[in-house]
């Protein structure tokens, strides 16, 4: 006879499976910590070294999005500088375990005692990288609710903007 749970269990291990990262390669945990520089909308300087903020994507700094008019604006330009405002002025700490396939260490930071990545994204300057993680994924649907931010109007997601931008 045929073990009834077999299937809840395969399909939980293949969900499992799923929900690891795809390009990252996991590590001892690295502590970083000092004042830093934004990069772009989720990218830091932080010292000698640059980091890619964890679980978030924001558009590219050439990247453009449409107001509830429809009008043109820089969000790409707007998102690298909230995040410049979110470390402005003190000490970020960061925690970074993985390496992105461009050997970035990929971290969480806080600044002021707010994880910095979680903020960009409850205010709509950043989306949950859900291909990488889901721990922004109910901030992200509470800013689109709210209309914060990029979900006032009209973006394309970042990772599709840079993947036709690739093919062109």
């Amino acid at each position: 006879m045929r073990n009834p749970y077999a299937a809840f269990f395969f399909a939980l291990l293949v969900l499992g499976l799923a929900a690891v990262p795809v390009a990252a390669k996991r590590m001892d945990p690295i502590l970083l910590q000092g004042e830093a520089r934004a990069i772009d909308g989720d990218t830091l300087q932080v010292g000698d070294t640059r980091l890619r903020l964890h679980g978030i994507d924001a558009p590219e700094i050439r990247q453009t999005c449409e107001d509830s008019a429809g009008e043109a604006w820089a969000c790409g330009r707007r998102a690298a500088s909230e995040l410049a405002a979110a470390v402005a002025g003190g000490e970020v700490h960061c925690i970074s375990r993985e390496r992105d396939r461009y050997q970035r260490l990929v971290a969480t930071c806080w600044a002021g005692g707010r994880d910095v990545g979680q903020s960009l994204v409850a205010h709509g300057w950043a989306v949950a990288y859900r291909r990488f993680s889901v721990d922004y994924v109910s901030e992200e649907n509470l800013a689109r609710y709210l209309t914060q931010g990029m979900w006032a109007g009209r973006f394309e997601m970042p990772w599709e903007w840079r993947q036709a931008r690739r093919r062109q």
